[in-house]
């Protein structure tokens, strides 16, 4: 019977009919990203197979992956193993984006409800948000030094203009409807900002979140220019400077796998959170 066809089942079948086709989609789904992932790396072999790319400019999938095994006991040539870059980076990543997220989503959310608090904030934000987070850089080492502190804040410069933003964005398209409803049955403005604003911006914060973890990253490895031993963006600086195209590409791909997988845990996050918008 169809899930298009609801008038002949009762509500528990109908329900159990739309996750049924719903884990279906999302299987489909799987099959074909893996499909992708698995077509463009053939394809990225064949074409140092079959020469139409200069190994000297890219390595090969294999030769990545061989790496990768190497660098699990090896710390050649930068001076770490792949574990104690990864935990390096993330470190300083998730300091630097969890700060932003719970600095820029309660100071976004504010800002989109209260107008005073908007009006005195908006134009400071509007002079920061246009600066490239690599531009703090110089007065980041004269405030906190060179430490995990300045690479974190850098960090969090990248992270922080998508929470606040999205935040903002997300609480101040709030239906007006659903606020006068509130205010009707007695709930005051703080109270409304609580049970009717917050929950509608969560979508739109959750989007807020997903493009921060992803500048977060992206300025990892202008983080972790300062003084760096260790990291992710330090070894890719490393495989620079020795010629190690292998240790650059291995550095990016780490970079990737790991914010996917955030990108998951998130996902995963918002579904918890937000499920009860699916039926």
């Amino acid at each position: 019977m169809s899930v298009s066809d609801p008038n002949h089942l009762n509500e528990s079948e109908y329900v159990e009919s739309v996750r049924r086709e719903r884990k279906r989609s999302q299987y489909q789904s799987a099959i074909l990203s893996v499909i992708g992932i698995l077509g463009f790396l053939i394809l990225w072999q064949l074409s140092l197979v079959t020469g139409l790319v200069n190994s000297r400019f890219l390595s090969s999938p294999i030769e990545v992956v061989s790496l990768f095994i190497t660098k699990l006991t090896d710390p050649r040539p930068d001076g770490a193993v792949i574990g104690a870059n990864i935990v390096s980076s993330l470190i300083v990543a998730l300091s630097g984006f969890g700060l932003a997220i719970v600095i820029g989503i309660p100071l976004g959310l504010l800002m989109g409800w209260y107008k005073g608090i908007d009006s005195f904030l908006r134009p400071i934000f509007e002079i920061i948000r246009p600066i490239p987070p690599v531009s703090w850089i110089p007065l980041t080492i004269v405030w906190v030094g060179i430490g995990l502190q300045a690479k974190a804040m850098i960090v969090f410069f990248a992270a922080f203009v998508p929470c606040l933003i999205n935040s903002y964005t997300g609480i101040r398209q709030t239906r007006e409807v659903l606020i006068n409803v509130a205010k009707t049955f007695g709930a005051s403005d703080f109270t409304t900002f609580l049970k009717v604003g917050i929950p509608y911006s969560m979508t739109m914060t959750f989007a807020g979140v997903k493009v921060a973890i992803g500048n977060a990253w992206a300025t990892l490895v202008a983080a972790e220019m300062l003084a760096a031993s260790s990291g992710l963006g330090y070894m890719i600086l490393m495989g620079r400077q020795f010629g190690r195209v292998d240790l650059v590409i291995l550095g990016i791909a780490v970079i990737g796998l790991i914010g996917t997988l955030i990108t998951i845990i998130i996902n995963a996050v918002e579904n918890k959170i937000l499920g009860w918008r699916k039926l």
